[in-house]
């Protein structure tokens, strides 16, 4: 975490709040990440025991949400932060619910690899999706670094890694259609794959969404629906 960027207040026991929360994202975006491998996994070597692990795991994320914004809820009320304090709190509250999200697209992949296993996996196109799967994890582990210490800079590097994932996504889309339009009984074992695609695709607009929250926080400029110059302009700005 960047000590530069977190106040230091009256209270300490308002200090380690802060800080025993944003320990708490980064254990929740740990076990996203590690869902994520697992589902990738699950479904490119037909790895059933990964699958099923991904599907029954998926409730440690949701517990999480739910107390970290309950915690969150409880400081805003008692401790009634102003200015950066309360910007920090929101952008926690926004992204853990990214998080969980994220968490919910790894089980769909999960349980897609599931499908997979029942049905002929000979020749299925699932190759291309390792390496959308390894991108977005990057790009997740980075959006979770720039959090961790309030790095706009990072940050805006990390979301433009969004444009080279979805041109990606459009890849395998592609590739899929053609697929199902020669052999159209291949339809039903395709259209998991297009469904584990575009989960992935959403893994990384949530994790370029995570990238939004740091230069809020630290910038105080909502940059979403922005395009990517205009959200490296206002991460370059001053701090409010």
């Amino acid at each position: 975490m960047d000590n530069n960027f977190f106040q230091q207040h009256i209270s300490q026991q308002f200090n380690e709040e802060l800080e025993d929360i944003l320990r708490k994202v980064m254990t929740m975006g740990g076990l996203v990440e590690q869902q994520l491998a697992d589902g990738v996994a699950a479904l490119v070597e037909g790895d059933s025991a990964k699958a099923e692990k991904v599907i029954t795991s998926d409730y440690r994320i949701n517990d999480l949400e739910v107390a970290l914004d309950d915690e969150c809820s409880h400081i805003i009320a008692r401790r009634q932060p102003t200015a950066t304090d309360l910007r920090l709190l929101i952008a926690v509250i926004k992204a853990i619910t990214d998080l969980e999200r994220m968490g919910d697209e790894a089980e769909r992949i999960g349980r897609m690899a599931l499908h997979l296993l029942e049905r002929d996996r000979n020749h299925s196109p699932v190759d291309e999706l390792a390496v959308l799967g390894e991108h977005v994890r990057q790009m997740l582990r980075g959006a979770l670094d720039a959090f961790a210490r309030m790095d706009p800079d990072q940050a805006v590097r990390v979301a433009q890694q969004d444009i080279q994932a979805d041109s990606q996504y459009e890849q395998i889309m592609r590739e899929l259609m053609n697929y199902m339009a020669e052999e159209p009984a291949s339809i039903p074992r395709i259209m998991d794959i297009v469904w584990s695609a575009r989960a992935l695709e959403r893994i990384g607009d949530r994790s370029r969404n995570i990238c939004e929250y740091v230069v809020y926080c630290v910038k105080g400029k909502d940059v979403r629906h922005t395009s990517f110059d205009q959200m490296a302009e206002q991460a370059t700005g001053d701090r409010r």
